[in-house]
């Protein structure tokens, strides 16, 4: 089953090949949700904290029954903190609001604070002063791994020439028809893992006719052919979703898209907005 197997992080780490994700999910709703996915047998949990759920992910791994040591848990540090002391104290809360023991993995959420995502400034100096505080945590035994979401080539480059610990994942916007190669190939070269959020667009991939049409020539959900594309790409995807039926429905892609199938899955038309999530930085064009 694909929720057993795991890829290996540069450092050794292993981290399941398929993860569980949790924005946009909170209060109980977001406990029970961590508690089916991992009576399911998921093992990776994705969170963080601009999502406003740790207290709820840290007690839905507490309250699940499996040892905490089976269980990856990941949270971001969120993309305001852009100072050693602010990113310190940060980690400190998300610590406490998991309070699981210690965190799996906390990578940077953004490059550049929210509301000023896709601007010239790239916050160079600031992302050093937030890894260095990921550093230490790590060192410390607080965190097992730690990386980066949505940094660019440039963003990356500039952790790796100043870093003591390199940056094993970096969680990007990745789904058929918004595939960024160049960027994948990168973080692979670097052998940085390329985790893959929105793996079905944001649901917008739903609308598409042709994925659909290939979707039921392998006789499987939409979901499914874009979860199987992106673990096939070398990526891990993170679904997100809080019903259990869609969890099982997700996790089931034990088959192979052919070779031939990938190629037209990779060259599909880019989706021209995300409807009503193009509100958020990541889906804006």
């Amino acid at each position: 089953m694909m929720l057993q197997e795991t890829y290996t992080l540069a450092n050794g780490v292993s981290i399941p090949k398929l993860g569980l994700g949790t924005w946009m999910i909170t209060g109980p709703d977001c406990e029970q949700a961590v508690i089916e996915a991992i009576k399911m047998g998921y093992r990776h949990i994705d969170s963080a904290q601009d999502y406003g759920n740790e207290v709820e992910v840290g007690a839905g791994v507490r309250n699940s029954g499996v040892d905490r040591k089976d269980i990856f848990v990941t949270t971001k540090l969120a993309a305001q903190y852009k100072t050693y002391e602010g990113a310190k104290a940060a980690i400190e809360e998300s610590l406490q609001r998991l309070d699981i023991d210690y965190i799996d993995m906390v990578i940077i959420h953004s490059p550049q604070p929210w509301g000023e995502f896709g601007g010239n400034d790239r916050f160079a100096e600031g992302n050093l002063a937030a890894w260095r505080a990921l550093e230490e945590a790590h060192d410390a035994g607080k965190i097992r791994a730690i990386g980066l979401s949505n940094f660019q080539q440039a963003d990356v480059e500039n952790i790796l020439a100043n870093c003591k610990v390199k940056p094993v994942v970096n969680q990007i916007l990745a789904h058929i028809s918004n595939t960024p190669f160049d960027l994948i190939n990168y973080c692979n070269d670097k052998d940085i893992l390329v985790e893959a959020y929105s793996p079905v667009g944001h649901g917008e991939l739903f609308k598409n006719g042709a994925i659909a049409d290939m979707a039921a020539k392998y006789g499987v959900s939409v979901p499914q052919l874009c979860i199987r594309y992106c673990l096939q790409l070398g990526t891990l995807p993170l679904p997100k979703t809080a019903n259990p039926d869609h969890m099982k429905n997700n996790a089931d892609v034990d088959f192979e898209i052919s070779a031939d199938d990938m190629k037209v899955l990779t060259r599909m038309e880019e989706i021209a907005d995300y409807g009503e999530a193009s509100m958020f930085p990541v889906y804006s064009k």
